[in-house]
Formats: C-alpha cells, structure tokens, sequence
C-alpha cells in the first residue's frame, strides 16, 4: 500500500464514528513504510495501534486485542496459517489484507479465519468502514469467554485459568498457552514447530518446549496428559 493511496483514502473521514473504547488494532505488515503510513492514520482517528512485521510476532501480540489487520505475506509463517492459530484460540476480528487479489486467495483467506479481505491498494476511508463492519457483527455475539473440558481437565481461555477435578491448577503463562493449544486440537498430534512458533515465536529452543511439558505432566499429575509422538510432536491425553 503506498503513501499516495493512504493519504488520498483519509480525505473527508470525519463523517466516521470513533471507535469506542478506543478499539486497540494489531497491524502485521512486513513493510516498514506501508506499517508506519497504516499506524499514524488509524492513531489520528483514535483507534490505538500496534504493529509487528512477522507472523510469530503477531501471534505473541494477538492477546488482548480487539482487531487484526494482517498482510498474508509475511517473512516467517505463511499469513494463512497464522489466520487459523490465532482463530483455534481467539473470536477476535480479522481482516486479511494483502496484494494476493484472486477468488481463490480470497475464499482460503475467509476459510482461514479472516472475517475480511481487503486487497491492496486500497483507501483508509473502505478500510475503516470494513473495520466497522466486522466489529458490529463480532460485537453483536454473546461474549461469553471460551471454556475447553476434556475429561476431568477444564480450561477457562477468557480467564486463563486450568482447574482438574475441580482443583485449580496453578500454571504460568507459556505453560497455559501451550496447554490450550493442545487442548484446541484434543484428538490431534500438534507438531513441534507449530508449538515453537505459535506459544514461543522468535525466542525458543528444543529444550524450552520439552521442559514446559515436563512441568505441566508434574503439575496435572501424570505423564499420560501428554502424549509424545516421536519425530513429530504432542497431543493431549488421558490421565
């Protein structure tokens, strides 16, 4: 997206609501200038704007946030399959915006997770109305926080808390993220990169993972929780 087209878009935006709140809005771009030109016009109408350059960083930085604007070309993972990490374990608004503009990009966008597409070039003044769009509907929807049950093991994702037979597991962040994602897939192997990159990002190693499962094993009470499959990843268990 160029600076012309930007510019050009934001002309006679007052007409448009503020966001209420103000909405906080993640931008993952992988260019620099389209980045900083998307952050200082969405900021100067009030939404709060944070922005990464990398699929791992989006998924780090997707919690607590209101509305996604992700370009599906990124360096590290593929944009499509961040759409689908970030919708295993989040209701949060997406729209996939990215120069990949034919019917089929736009049909795996939309299966991927995004509640939008938008194809660059665009204008500011579309996308905010898109942005609109997509909040009045997800903002219609019970806000009921998501509770994952598997067997005896209960997981509360709005309030990150795991409990076991009705006693609270005290768990930290990374070992509760990890512990969701597994439970997001209950009959699924989750192979070990996606959990490096999905629970970790940038910042992890062989040993970090194998330790975190180690731990929760201990802390739910038993190796069977999680299951090892050799040479490819884990899966959730039985105790």
């Amino acid at each position: 997206m160029s600076q012309r087209t930007v510019t050009a878009g934001t002309r006679g935006l007052k007409s448009f609501h503020s966001p209420p709140g103000p909405w906080r809005v993640l931008v993952v771009e992988k260019d620099q200038r389209a980045m900083e030109t998307l952050q200082a016009d969405l900021s100067r109408h009030g939404y709060q704007v944070e922005g990464v350059h990398t699929g791992s960083a989006a998924l780090q930085a997707c919690e607590d946030i209101d509305i996604i604007l992700i370009d599906l070309e990124l360096p590290d993972i593929d944009g499509l399959e961040v759409c689908r990490c970030i919708r295993m374990v989040s209701d949060v608004a997406v729209i996939a915006v990215t120069s990949w503009g034919s019917e089929l990009d736009r049909v795996l966008g939309l299966q991927a997770g995004a509640d939008d597409y938008m194809v660059k070039p665009y204008g500011c003044r579309e996308l905010i109305a898109r942005m609109e769009a997509v909040m009045r509907r997800v903002q219609v929807q019970p806000q009921s926080a998501k509770v994952i049950s598997h067997g005896s093991l209960r997981i509360d994702v709005g309030l990150r808390e795991v409990s076991l037979d009705g006693r609270e597991v005290d768990v930290t962040r990374k070992e509760f993220d990890l512990l969701c994602l597994l439970a997001s897939n209950p009959r699924t192997v989750v192979p070990r990169k996606r959990i490096m990159q999905q629970v970790w990002g940038d910042s992890w190693s062989r040993r970090t993972v194998d330790t975190h499962v180690s731990s929760l094993r201990a802390k739910l009470g038993g190796s069977d929780w999680i299951i090892t499959v050799r040479g490819v990843g884990f899966r959730l268990g039985h105790a």
